[in-house]
């Protein structure tokens, strides 16, 4: 009974008032999503928004249910649930009907349930478990091994299920890695692939004033000589390969701007390409000679950054068209406002439509009329912008900020790196659903279809975050009693 209470005192109730909020928030952006003036009744288990009270409502009881079950239930059964998960990952590939080209929802009676949702949690613990135990340094290569294949696996599954958005969401358990001491380089190389792949795509075709050069090859191929020179400096603080690196590459490249601007005009991108594979074979002889792995990781960088722009035209073909197109229209490749762009269009229509003050609850004429598809899951954002205007949208964002904020406070103050790795899994996961869902709502980032947390109808997602979410509260309630 004292444990209890002290569990109870213990509560981090600011968190749960958060929560509270956005889940009521969300269901009335789900109303107004919604609404049928021809069936007007909000509370109907006919309609979405009875549907998603319900699961509101059962949200809340599963959340009191998780502040009963102590930590060490957990730490124990970590890699069971997460062996759980895995199985039911495989199996959902095999038996899963076909919903929308996708394989990744088990129907149960009248409810459909996606246990790649579910999955987060699981990855999560078993993570914060392995990377809890005593020793654990991701310095060691077998350990950052088997990390990356707890991550990496379950992601692979859920690309099985034609669920690549979703699959996308566990890149955000890198950021708990850097946190823990992964160094910066890994994610300094995701960045760069990020913008070869941006630059390289939109200026592939896009040719060099007056010269038979492509400016995306040409750019790429100089970043990548930039960034390993810069990499060089501060990874390996070697003057000599700085200055030698800096002044033939940048003066051979000078050199050959200017004899094919105003000499014989020639493709010069292969002598680029040939630099940088030098720059990639000197380091690693440098890496042979001071059995450096530094210079080594640097030398793979360079091969992979000059090769990168040369394979990744072949990849991108073997995209679905459908995921081809939503990247070139959000690269402005190609203008395809009744196709793969009418969503985003139709949602910035939305937004733009609400002004300062918004039209008002259940008066927004784009979400009755139906002009966004999918307006009241992934693209539920954009009712709020219609309905709310610009000071419910950055209300919204105001809210998200201060519970993703009280997450890494929550993170940060736990006794022991189990509950601190579990605490940041939390924060990464909420952090690139809030980022990626609105980013797509807005046209910044590509359309990849994962819901806004607590917002976005679903009973599978509001539930997995609901499990993620209540887990940390009651590991943090917890840490009193392991201090008294």
């Amino acid at each position: 009974m004292q444990e209890q209470k002290s569990i109870f005192l213990s509560i981090d109730w600011i968190t749960i008032t958060l929560y509270v909020v956005l889940i009521i928030w969300g269901w009335f952006s789900v109303c107004g999503a919604c609404y049928d003036f021809s069936h007007p009744d909000l509370f109907s288990w006919q309609t979405n928004s009875g549907k998603q009270l319900v699961w509101g409502g059962t949200s809340l009881a599963l959340a009191t249910a998780l502040m009963l079950i102590e930590k060490k239930f957990y730490d124990t059964a970590a890699y069971i649930i997460y062996a759980g998960m895995i199985l039911l990952l495989i199996v959902t590939i095999f038996i899963a009907p076909d919903t929308k080209g996708s394989h990744s929802w088990i129907p149960i009676g009248s409810v459909k349930l996606q246990p790649a949702e579910f999955a987060k949690f699981a990855v999560a613990l078993a993570l914060g478990k392995f990377m809890g135990e005593y020793g654990f340094s991701l310095n060691n290569t077998k350990n950052f091994a088997v990390v990356m294949g707890m991550i990496v696996f379950p992601m692979l599954l859920i690309v099985a299920q034609k669920e690549t958005g979703t699959a996308l969401v566990y890149l955000a358990f890198f950021l708990v890695l850097y946190r823990e001491g992964m160094t910066g380089s890994l994610l300094f190389t995701g960045f760069a692939t990020v913008v070869y792949f941006v630059v390289g795509m939109r200026y592939s075709e896009n040719p060099m004033a007056y010269l038979p050069v492509s400016i995306g090859e040409f750019t790429v191929l100089l970043l990548a000589m930039i960034f390993t020179i810069g990499m060089t400096w501060i990874y390996c603080k070697d003057i000599f390969t700085l200055k030698l690196m800096t002044i033939s590459g940048f003066g051979v490249t000078i050199l050959l701007l200017l004899f094919s601007f105003f000499v014989i005009p020639f493709n010069f991108c292969p002598i680029m390409l040939g630099i940088n594979i030098l720059f990639a074979c000197y380091l690693a002889g440098l890496a042979l000679y001071h059995r450096s792995h530094k210079y080594a990781l640097i030398a793979l960088f360079c091969a992979f950054s000059s090769g990168f722009f040369y394979i990744c035209n072949p990849i991108f073909q073997h995209l679905d068209n459908h995921q081809r197109t939503r990247i070139e229209v959000l690269l402005g490749m190609k203008d395809d406002p009744k196709g793969a762009g009418y969503n985003v269009n139709q949602a910035k229509i939305a937004i733009g439509s609400g002004e300062l003050t918004g039209k008002g609850f259940l008066k927004g004429t784009q979400t009755k009329l139906k002009y966004v598809p999918e307006q009241h899951t992934d693209f539920i954002f954009c009712t709020v912008g219609e309905e709310e205007g610009f000071i419910g949208s950055v209300g919204v964002l105001l809210v998200y900020l201060l519970f993703i904020w009280r997450l890494i406070a929550l993170s940060e103050r736990q006794p022991d790196t189990m509950g601190r790795v579990y605490g940041y899994c939390v924060v990464s996961i909420f952090l690139f659903h809030l980022f990626i869902n609105v980013g797509m709502v807005l046209g910044l980032t590509p359309v990849i279809g994962i819901p806004l947390p607590f917002f976005s109808y679903g009973g599978s997602s509001l539930w997995g975050f609901t499990i993620l979410l209540f887990i940390l509260l009651r590991m943090d309630a917890e840490r009193n009693l392991k201090n008294s």
